[in-house]
């Protein structure tokens, strides 16, 4: 069987306790939730902080605690820092990349969300790849608008992200990109043209995750994403349990499409990243 790289994005900066008692929110439960994700077949962390009033935060002691746990207790696994910005100091959205976590979210343009807009100004985007490649952080290049692929390519041109990035295309967020399987074909279409060595992956938001994973593994994926951060539900009736149960989804996803979870050290390898 195939390997697929399962990254379980455990926060975010949206859910709240009210939504799904399971979201974690402080750095001890965000530890615990990983490492039950890790067990269930996740190889990769995408990291939001929080405050303990369950608001976004920047705080690097936060990211610190958070990344320190993650590797004594899930070993090998990568370790991915969100810079996004909802909720959050623009100025600060980069304040915790000096602790070198393997990975880090690299948005490449501003879109529309439900309630605001998500602003990516060109010189910020410079800025946190030039962090990244300072400090040897490879970007996930998230794609939340077909002109993002082209934002990416600007970067690649520039030298601040080599030639082969990790993009994720994410799909179905409200007043963004709708989650619609011939938009999928589109977005890879224009990454094969435009980015030909990039290694790609996508997100489906709320009740799309599911469907956006098949899709994705039926075009023979490598990566795929599940997580609290995106879908807080099984069902319209049931809340999911943790972090760790929709993992486990997403790797019958995989088994029903020939593929596997892929430990750390071969997640590793698929990405590019120094072994552990």
């Amino acid at each position: 069987m195939r390997p697929v790289v399962i990254t379980v994005a455990i926060t975010g900066s949206v859910p709240r306790k009210a939504d799904n008692p399971a979201v974690p929110i402080t750095p001890a439960e965000q530890i615990a939730s990983t490492r039950q994700a890790y067990e269930a077949g996740a190889a990769l962390a995408h990291i939001h902080v929080r405050h303990d009033d369950e608001t976004s935060s920047s705080d690097p002691a936060r990211f610190h605690e958070v990344q320190r746990g993650i590797e004594q207790q899930c070993p090998g696994m990568i370790v991915q820092f969100s810079t996004g910005g909802r909720g959050r100091d623009q100025a600060a959205r980069g304040s915790a990349l000096y602790l070198k976590p393997d990975m880090a979210s690299l948005s490449t343009g501003s879109v529309n969300f439900p309630t605001i807009i998500y602003e990516n100004h060109p010189t910020l985007v410079v800025d946190l790849a030039g962090k990244m490649k300072e400090h040897a952080i490879r970007p996930e290049i998230e794609i939340f608008d077909l002109s993002h692929l082209h934002g990416a390519k600007r970067l690649v041109d520039a030298g601040l992200i080599d030639d082969a990035p990790h993009v994720q295309f994410v799909l179905g967020v409200k007043n963004a990109m709708p989650a619609e399987e011939p938009l999928l074909d589109v977005l890879l279409a224009e990454t094969r043209r435009i980015l030909p060595r990039a290694t790609w992956t996508a997100a489906g938001i709320g009740v799309f995750q599911a469907k956006v994973i098949d899709w994705a593994l039926q075009r023979g994926v490598s990566f795929i994403r599940t997580g609290l951060e995106d879908n807080i539900r099984i069902s319209r009736d049931r809340l999911a349990s943790s972090n760790a149960e929709l993992v486990r989804l997403a790797a019958d996803a995989a088994a029903r499409h020939g593929a596997r979870p892929a430990p750390p050290s071969e997640a590793r390898a698929m990405l590019r990243l120094r072994a552990v």
